[in-house]
């Protein structure tokens, strides 16, 4: 193989994976405090909706990304009203954010900017900008901040998770929060602090989609991606590092796939672009299925919990 073209992938897939990373991360943090978390992909339409509105009203990044993870955060603070507060279904509870996210997003794209839901394009002074311009052609090198912050902030989640007192705590809410009530710690103050951090990542995953990988939001353009990003985490055991390696995966599958777009193959001819799109999801499916069983979850992973007086 070229070269050329396998550094090519490598750099794709860098660009691809990012808010897949950032998503896992978000999700991994909910459920080791027991809370599952369907709403990965509205949280993260509605945050890329955010960035590009916020982006064009204001002309400022650093305005733009508070938007996006502020309106993440909200949705994530009404997950936790629905399942944390009231001992809702939690997953019930995450479709109807997905639902929601996917519906209004539309509704408010068409009512404000009249372009079939689609915002005006950001300007390049808002876009998140690449950060060694001279080595915009390197694969390792030539990608913009959030790229990096993504891959920074899995060691920075391990060692929250695995090396602090919070997120000891924290994975405890998701093992036996009845234990952790009886040492004096509120399950659901925790809970919500789990939920305020995962909606800070889908807002910044949400945002890169629009602030530096696309020009614009556009109605659905998270095509799925919370959806990979939860299997990721159920395939890397809701640990940071190995939903990292599973991200990376799907990131290189899809790198792949757009690269054998109009490719002749010897026996089979021209892939059809429907078959090469599909493949990400067609390995989500079945790395669900064969690894989903053999995952251990957190023990008190998606049971609502009330204080016993």
């Amino acid at each position: 193989m070229d070269e050329s073209l396998v550094w090519a992938v490598i750099a794709s897939t860098l660009r691809v994976a990012t808010p897949l990373i950032l998503c896992a991360l978000a999700g991994l943090l909910s459920e080791r405090a027991g809370v599952i978390d369907i709403g990965l992909e509205g949280k993260m339409l509605f945050a890329a909706f955010a960035a590009g509105t916020v982006g064009v009203w204001s002309g400022s990044t650093a305005v733009a990304l508070l938007a996006a993870m502020g309106v993440a955060v909200v949705l994530s603070w009404l997950h936790g009203l629905a399942c944390v507060s009231h001992q809702g279904d939690q997953v019930v509870s995450g479709v109807a954010i997905n639902i929601i996210a996917a519906g209004l997003t539309a509704v408010l794209g068409i009512a404000w900017f009249k372009q079939g839901g689609q915002t005006p394009p950001v300007s390049d002074a808002v876009r998140i900008q690449v950060v060694f311009p001279s080595m915009a052609d390197s694969a390792l090198f030539g990608h913009n901040a959030l790229v990096y912050l993504s891959l920074l902030l899995v060691p920075a989640v391990w060692w929250g998770v695995y090396r602090t007192r919070f997120g000891l705590r924290l994975r405890a809410v998701g093992e036996n929060p009845a234990m952790v009530d009886a040492a004096g710690v509120s399950v659901t103050r925790l809970r919500y602090a789990a939920l305020t951090l995962n909606g800070m990542l889908c807002g910044l995953a949400g945002a890169y989609l629009v602030l530096a990988q696309n020009a614009s939001f556009v109605p659905n353009m998270t095509a799925g991606r919370g959806f990979m990003a939860l299997a990721a985490m159920i395939f890397g055991q809701w640990h940071p590092v190995k939903a990292l390696w599973a991200c990376l995966l799907f990131g290189a599958l899809d790198a792949i796939a757009i690269r054998l777009q109009g490719v002749s193959l010897p026996m089979v001819g021209e892939v059809p672009v429907q078959a090469v799109q599909a493949l990400p999801y067609l390995l989500t499916v079945v790395l669900l299925a064969g690894f989903i069983g053999k995952s251990v979850a957190p023990r008190a992973l998606g049971q609502a919990y009330l204080k016993e007086r």
